[in-house]
This record gives structure tokens, C-alpha cells and sequence, in this order.
């Protein structure tokens, strides 16, 4: 009788489903510590995937690693191809980001007082309705600023980046898978600047 191969089986993707989280994590701006609290692992186990994942992409280094893009094999962005007609057309403000320095009292605030609808909150990150343009709450240590980020929404995050970049814009941020809902609707985003510095992004959301 062969003995079974002992540990987990191969995975068919470029990289493990942990290693892609960590990435998408890095890409995202997260620190190694910061990813660690959110993902409830330890620095060592965020470590051991960057180190991992870097490699495994023939990158030099963890900062060549934020301006790396592929979709995950599985993904529905993958799955999703180019099927889309026109789909570098920018057709709303999607998001508008606030930085409040408790996010509990914060969401309390927008729920109850301002009776925005709450769609989700996890970790210091709470999202809100308003209107069909969606608020995006983040805890910051600092006091807020005045500043706003601006989230543009495309039907094809790839197609939108690789046509803006043909346009001259460098993006600060690729591509990038933040949240996978209950359903398997996931939720992308990439950064980019306007001409002085200040940020904007990308975001699209692709059904499973």
C-alpha cells in the first residue's frame, strides 16, 4: 500500500490562497504588522508568505511585489476575462473615503444620527449607502484631514488600468483584490495620483 503524501496538496494557482490575500494586502499599503492584526496570524506567518510569494514571481523585493498584477486563477475576475464591451469607461463616483479616529463612534454616528444605511463593517474599515455612492470610514491615528479620496468604478479594473497607463498616469497601486463577500462577489481596487499628488483610485465589483 503507496502511503499518502504527507502535508497539504499542491495548489494549481501561482500562488496559495493565504499568499494571495498577503499580497493583495501589500499591494493595498498594509504594513507586515498591519496585515498580520487584520488577518489574525502572526508576523512570522505574514513574513513567511511575502517571502514566499516574492520568490515564487521571480521579484527582487517586496516593494516589486505592490507593482505586480495578475488575477488569482480561481478569482471572478479571472473567470470574467474580457468578455465586457467598452469596459475602460469610467461610469461613476463609486466610493468617497473619510478618516474618523473612532470607527465605532463613528458608525454610530452615521447609522443612527445620520441614518445612512450600513452595508458592512470589519476591523476599522465600516461602509455605508449614500445615495448609491458608498461612504468608506477608516480609523486613522491622526486627525482627519479635509481631503477626500475619489473612487472611480469601471466594469474591468485591468482593462480601466492598462488604459489609463497608456495615457500617461502611473499608478501607485496595481490592481488589487481587497474583500471577497458571502456571495463570491469580490471588491478590486487600484491607486493612482492627480497631477498634485493627492490620491484616487479605481474600484469595480465582480460577481462570482
Amino acid at each position: 500500500m503507496t502511503a499518502k503524501p504527507r502535508g497539504r496538496p499542491p495548489h494549481d494557482d501561482l500562488l496559495t490562497p493565504a499568499e494571495w490575500r498577503t499580497v493583495h494586502a501589500v499591494q493595498h499599503g498594509l504594513t507586515n504588522r498591519a496585515i498580520a492584526q487584520a488577518r489574525g496570524v502572526s508576523l512570522d506567518a505574514v513574513k513567511f508568505h511575502v517571502r514566499n510569494a516574492v520568490a515564487k514571481l521571480g521579484l527582487g523585493s517586496r516593494a516589486a511585489l505592490r507593482d505586480w498584477f495578475r488575477a488569482p486563477k480561481h478569482s471572478a475576475l479571472a473567470r470574467k476575462g474580457g468578455a465586457v464591451a467598452n469596459d475602460a469607461k469610467i461610469t461613476k463616483v463609486g466610493q468617497i473615503s473619510r478618516t474618523v479616529t473612532d470607527i465605532k463612534q463613528a458608525e454610530a454616528w452615521y447609522r443612527d444620527a445620520l441614518g445612512l444605511q450600513h452595508l458592512y463593517t470589519f476591523g476599522t474599515l465600516a461602509f455605508f449607502d449614500c445615495g448609491g455612492t458608498r461612504l468608506f470610514l477608516t480609523q486613522g491615528e491622526q486627525a482627519p484631514g479635509a481631503e477626500s479620496i475619489l473612487y472611480f468604478y469601471v466594469d474591468d479594473i485591468a482593462a480601466a488600468r492598462d488604459a489609463l497607463a497608456g495615457r500617461g498616469i502611473a499608478f501607485t497601486h496595481p490592481p488589487h483584490r481587497i474583500h471577497t463577500h458571502a456571495d463570491g462577489t469580490e471588491e478590486w481596487m487600484a491607486f493612482f495620483a492627480d497631477p498634485e499628488g493627492r490620491p484616487l483610485a479605481l474600484m469595480s465589483q465582480v460577481r462570482a
